[in-house]
């Protein structure tokens, strides 16, 4: 029968959060997959806000009144900053599959230009939206 083994032969643990320096492009790949669970529970509200506009103009007022106060508007704010920053990373996946930007100057480039662009993308279509219908 196998003995167990003792502790100085024990197998080494595999590398975690705890022993690497944390870089910009792990922590983006982090917020990657946050950004992608705040999406799917996003979803939530986009099927609210279509189930209640096919229901009738009752429904809908509720969803318009929860969407046009200040905690709606923070929600809504941060759905668009998660769908850009979501769209902005899987694009920058989509470069990384094609065999480009990996060197680490490269890889700074494509990790900086997603966070400055779903920020400044956000704020472009809040902008845009408050310009042409007056959020």
């Amino acid at each position: 029968m196998a003995e167990a083994p003792s502790p100085a032969k024990a197998r080494p643990l595999s590398p975690h959060l705890s022993i690497y320096k944390p870089m910009l492009s792990m922590m983006m790949s982090i917020v990657h997959r946050i950004t992608g669970v705040g999406l799917y529970y996003g979803m939530i509200i986009l099927a609210w806000w279509l189930m209640s506009a096919a229901i009738g103009p009752n429904p809908y007022s509720n969803v318009q009144a929860f969407a046009n106060n200040v905690f709606g508007k923070l929600i809504l704010f941060g759905f668009t900053w998660a769908l850009m920053h979501h769209l902005l990373g899987g694009i920058r996946h989509l470069v990384w599959d094609i065999g480009y930007g990996f060197e680490p100057n490269e890889r700074e480039m494509l990790t900086w230009a997603t966070l400055i662009g779903g920020i400044a993308l956000t704020i472009l279509v809040w902008v845009i939206g408050f310009l042409v219908v007056g959020l």
